[in-house]
């Protein structure tokens, strides 16, 4: 199964076995690549974002947990808070909202592309049911890049307004997707 693969192959880099990080790093490469140019719109910012994550991996900066999730998951993760990093340093907006996740590669397969449209559709409803204020905060910072002061600049509202807003609709988000997860969605 490729999951537990996955979670082999980073014990494996965890104990500096150069090889299971080039078959991870093949493994991934297009699929990731492919969602950071299109997280970026900038191919040599997802090119650099795609390195920062491979070097943290190899040096053991943030850590898979296998209880908390798929490592597809994490690795992903990894790589959006990357290029968001990168994003901010260069003090450029990302693609929108609507454009986040969607994944094109010939190479991924059916089952990861499935899997990553479906997460995508369940986290896209679950931001549709928050409050406005909440959605264009999520979308903001999470999905533009936007640092928590901008919001309140562009919107001419207090930082403790911005930070409570972004708390409160995380907070929702967790438990409207505990719910479908529950409910078996």
């Amino acid at each position: 199964m490729r999951y537990s693969d996955d979670a082999q192959l980073y014990r494996r880099i965890q104990a500096k076995d150069k090889e299971a990080l080039e078959l991870l790093y093949d493994r991934y490469e297009k699929l990731l690549f492919s969602f950071l140019c299109k997280l970026t719109s900038d191919r040599e910012l997802a090119e650099e974002a795609m390195q920062e994550v491979f070097v943290k991996i190899w040096r053991g900066i943030g850590h898979y947990d296998e209880s908390k999730g798929k490592f597809t998951s994490w690795l992903f993760t990894m790589a959006r808070n990357a290029a968001i990093d990168l994003v901010r340093k260069r003090k450029e907006p990302t693609a929108p909202i609507e454009a986040a996740g969607e994944v094109a590669s010939s190479e991924a397969s059916v089952e990861d592309a499935f899997e990553w449209k479906e997460e995508r559709l369940k986290v896209q409803a679950a931001v549709a049911k928050l409050s406005e204020d909440q959605r264009d905060v999520i979308d903001l910072m999470y999905f533009k890049g936007y640092t928590q002061q901008k919001i309140s600049d562009v919107h001419g509202i207090p930082l403790g307004t911005v930070k409570s807003r972004i708390r409160l609709a995380l907070s929702n988000l967790k438990k409207i997707l505990h719910a479908e997860r529950e409910r078996g969605g």
